[in-house]
């Protein structure tokens, strides 16, 4: 089973950029999620919202993501 949270490092290589930068992503997307009444996990991020963020509604993640 696939783990529901990201980790700063999953972040990052998924992102291509460095892991402080992933840590300010992780950091904006917890907030738009708490701003939304939901519980966060500080340095993770809910997977499927991540995906939602970064590629859009309905997409599971692609490789050719320009930062």
């Amino acid at each position: 089973m696939e783990n529901k949270f990201m980790r700063v490092e999953e972040v990052a290589a998924e992102l291509g950029v460095s892991a402080s930068y992933a840590y300010k992503v992780i950091r904006k997307l917890n907030d738009e999620l708490k701003d939304k009444g939901f519980i966060t996990i500080a340095g993770r991020i809910n997977r499927q919202y991540f995906n939602e963020r970064v590629y859009g509604p309905g997409k599971e993640g692609c490789n050719n993501v320009s930062v």
